[in-house]
């Protein structure tokens, strides 16, 4: 697979999470990915870092899903709260071998940890740590086969796809991202100047409050890849209605053709071409009818659309909300929620805009700023 697990290993533990000597790390994926977190923990002890590896085994979150009981369901893993509490660096590893292994487990039962009270608490504390620059994390794809279905590729060709979109493909792959950081600065510091945003496209009349929050600047050092400038709403300011124009992909289910009407900032009407009653179940989570995040994606290398948000909210012409909790290096308020849901839509048809205190910022896929 090329030089594929050194080259990102390097660049994830050097560039991304910067992982400097003693760090605690951890280091999480599925037991496909065993290659790949093998050379993250050896770029980890080059460093002279203290790495840890949790590797899932196949098979074993489907078996505690189906015949876990409630309280086991509810559980939270001691060793995961001294990660989120503790660790300093956090490695997460993006692979799968089925991406549908949850399509016959009723979405209560999947969701059923968020009903313990110390899980948004837990989460919160670690979106605190991590705005304190106490924690930092990354989240990293490695080309399997199921990924590749997920993408209709041969893992061949999905494997090519991934690492040109990672840039492990460049002399130096680091170099590359940090020019990225210098191109989008600009317009981050344009954004921040901004008070309010109207999106206007297919089915699409949606405005939103921005003052005081900050814009982030995604290059390469939480996800890889990356490409994308976001921030998160004033809660109650949303208003209008949006359609999606790609599914909306939870726990490995689709929702398709999601169309969302808000008012003051909550949603009032959410309706779906497939997957209405799973919609409507997610809507029911504590503060996930209000959007934590509004993005643009700017990374125009990723073409495809994958059914891996990890890839496909960056995409280059398209924009993407999030339902549920928003970071508090945005200044979100609404943290106190078990969900992150992005949901995706193109902006490369006529007529779609972005305009920012009256002023068309973005038009038809391309920024003017």
């Amino acid at each position: 697979m090329y030089d594929f697990n050194e080259k990102l290993a390097k660049l994830a533990v050097r560039y991304a999470l910067d992982v400097q000597p003693e760090d605690l790390v951890s280091i999480e994926g599925s037991e496909v990915a065993n290659d790949l977190m093998r050379e993250m923990y050896i770029e980890c002890v080059k460093v002279g870092a203290y790495p840890v590896v949790h590797s899932a085994i196949k098979g074993i979150g489907v078996a505690h899903l189906k015949l876990g009981n409630d309280n086991q369901l509810m559980h939270i893993s001691p060793v995961m709260k001294t990660v989120l509490n503790q660790y300093h660096k956090r490695i997460q590893i993006s692979a799968d071998y089925n991406r549908q292994k949850l399509t016959l487990i009723p979405p209560e039962k999947t969701n059923m940890v968020q009903k313990n009270p110390e899980f948004p608490e837990l989460i919160q504390i670690y979106q605190e740590r991590i705005a304190k620059k106490e924690m930092k994390w990354v989240i990293v794809p490695y080309p399997c086969d199921a990924m590749a279905q997920e993408a209709k590729m041969d893992t061949q060709s999905y494997t090519e796809f991934v690492y040109k979109a990672l840039k492990l493909d460049q002399d130096d792959p680091a170099a590359y991202w940090r020019n990225i950081e210098r191109e989008q600065e600009n317009k981050v510091q344009y954004l921040n100047n901004v008070e309010s945003i109207h999106v206007l496209g297919e089915d699409t009349d949606l405005t939103l409050s921005v003052k005081g929050r900050p814009w982030e600047n995604c290059c390469g050092h939480e996800n890889l890849p990356d490409g994308e400038i976001f921030t998160s709403p004033v809660e109650d300011s949303v208003n209008g209605y949006i359609r999606f124009t790609f599914p909306g992909i939870y726990q490995g289910k689709e929702v398709e053709n999601i169309y969302l009407g808000f008012k003051n900032g909550k949603v009032v009407k959410a309706t779906a071409e497939k997957g209405q009653e799973l919609l409507e179940t997610i809507l029911k989570i504590d503060n996930a009818d209000v959007l934590g995040e509004f993005a643009v994606g700017t990374n125009f290398g990723i073409t495809q659309f994958t059914k891996n948000m990890l890839f496909d909210e960056k995409m280059g012409g398209t924009m993407h909300c999030a339902l549920g909790m928003g970071f508090p290096e945005t200044k979100s308020e609404n943290l106190q929620c078990a969900i992150h849901w992005d949901i995706l839509k193109d902006m490369k048809p006529p007529g779609s805009k972005i305009i920012a205190d009256g002023k068309v910022i973005y038009e038809e896929g391309k920024w003017l700023i």
